[in-house]
């Protein structure tokens, strides 16, 4: 696809850069994360800049890097016209910082500022952004990637950040303003036209012969999910949403919104190629995000294969005599509920008004448009396991994530996985059925819901507490 289709024909783009540079808090002094406007070439060289909201005025925000064990202080300073908050995706955080308006603070107003405090428990790959009117502020840049490193360096030559995003640009290079869009939020989600990493316009990356590289993802995107493909390079996972797997190989790595993948790539292709990534998880419109290339002098290749990553001290779940939930997510366009019995008039008339309402999804029959003014849909006490059973009921995929726990996989559609997994999203493809046990740690309200906004903010948010 050539640059300038994407004004006129909204063709896809691609863009890479090695990670914002990472810097580490240091003493006592909180760091400053400043909410504000400022302008990006999101298109690339020929295209106007956008405008963007980003802390500090830059999407993504600075790359914070931490290490294990590390005290966080972060200063958030809102210069918008808007409130906001920052919410810490993946991380164990006492409740009261978790950055949820209405529910474990209050929103941030302009001109005003909030101190987040609390220590980094989990080592890993996570990514901090606005909880606050969520499908505006993501798609317009408020988010950025937070590393927290183990404390003893893993063996690799480089190790990068890829921020991977979209946005919608209309002809001018502007930001499409059709945040909330009807068709988006009964559908698929906001999908974008211009696909970044790290904010970033096409540039492809340069490797040596030889080299070791830790790739750090994380699906920063309103909808979109990455299937990706590494051609000339077979990557390693070593962890899934900041939690150790076993490492593997994995030929196609999907990630949806909320997700991070930490991969090794290990280059020992042909030297005198290029190599595509391809994103092919709409294959009809499947498209190269960026070529590896080599240059410079070969380095020795490792003979070893990548190590395992020492796991978290998250608590782990024991499942007999666990408490049980089942939450169902139903509603969206072609509702399967509507296709099992017919609608009557009263039936159509019903969910014509909560369309209107902007109430277009469901957990367990609730349908919330906003964090606050809900009760939870069910209360742990604390140290106790829950498994819940997550039913996608519906004809589309929602990563669905839960706030202020660390949760294994136990099964998906009945099976049990084939290797242990982890995380705090779980992607469930339409009509799937997942289970997923966690030890109720931390007391809170916590939110549960899909990481594709849209969907999240006309409907598919719920609450659990944990007392």
């Amino acid at each position: 696809m050539r640059r300038r289709d994407f004004l006129t024909g909204g063709a896809l783009l691609g863009a890479v850069a090695a990670a914002p540079r990472l810097g580490r808090a240091q003493g006592s002094a909180p760091l400053r994360l400043v909410a504000a406007e400022g302008r990006q070439a999101l298109a690339g060289a020929g295209h106007p800049e956008t405008a963007i909201w980003g802390y500090g005025g830059r999407t993504p925000g600075p790359a914070l890097r931490f290490r294990q064990g590390d005290r966080l202080k972060v200063e958030l300073v809102n210069r918008l016209s808007r409130p906001t908050t920052v919410h810490w995706h993946g991380l164990r955080v006492p409740n009261a910082m978790d950055g949820v308006p209405g529910v474990t603070q209050k929103a941030v107003e302009p001109g005003a500022s909030f101190a987040y405090e609390f220590d980094l428990l989990d080592a890993g790959t996570f990514w901090y952004h606005s909880h606050e009117a969520s499908v505006e502020q993501l798609a317009r840049g408020l988010y950025g990637a937070l590393v927290v490193e183990e404390p003893r360096a893993y063996p690799v030559d480089r190790d990068l950040v890829w921020v991977l995003s979209d946005f919608r640009l209309d002809r001018e290079g502007r930001i499409a303003a059709d945040f909330g869009d009807l068709r988006d939020a009964t559908h698929a989600g906001r999908l974008g036209n211009t696909v970044t990493i790290n904010g970033a316009a096409p540039e492809d990356l340069a490797v040596r012969p030889g080299e070791r590289l830790r790739l750090r993802l994380v699906n920063a995107a309103n909808a979109r999910i990455f299937a990706l493909t590494f051609e000339g390079a077979s990557p390693t996972v070593i962890a899934f949403d900041g939690q150790p797997v076993e490492p593997h190989r994995e030929e196609r790595l999907r990630l949806g919104p909320g997700q991070r993948a930490d991969l090794v790539l290990d280059m020992a292709a042909d030297p005198t190629g290029r190599h595509r990534v391809i994103d092919d998880e709409i294959p009809r419109a499947a498209y190269r995000l960026v070529d590896l290339f080599y240059a410079g002098e070969p380095l020795k290749p490792r003979e070893t294969p990548p190590p395992r990553l020492p796991d978290n001290p998250a608590p782990r779940p024991v499942v007999e005599g666990a408490v049980r939930q089942r939450l169902l997510f139903g509603g969206g366009a072609m509702d399967p509920a509507f296709r099992r019995k017919a609608p009557s008039a009263e039936d159509i008339e019903r969910v014509r008004q909560e369309v209107r309402a902007g109430k277009v999804w469901s957990v367990n029959g609730a349908k919330h448009a906003d964090h606050a003014h809900h009760e939870p849909l069910f209360a742990l006490k604390r140290g106790a396991t829950c498994v819940v059973e997550l039913v996608n009921d519906t004809s589309w995929s929602h990563p669905v994530h839960f706030h202020g726990v660390v949760f294994d996989v136990i099964s998906r559609n009945g099976r049990a996985p084939t290797r242990r997994e982890r995380g705090d999203t779980l992607l469930l493809n339409p009509n799937e059925t997942g289970e997923i046990a966690f030890v109720a740690e931390t007391a809170g309200d916590w939110m549960i819901h899909c990481h594709i906004l849209e969907h999240q903010e006309s409907g598919m948010m719920a609450m659990m507490r944990i007392a």
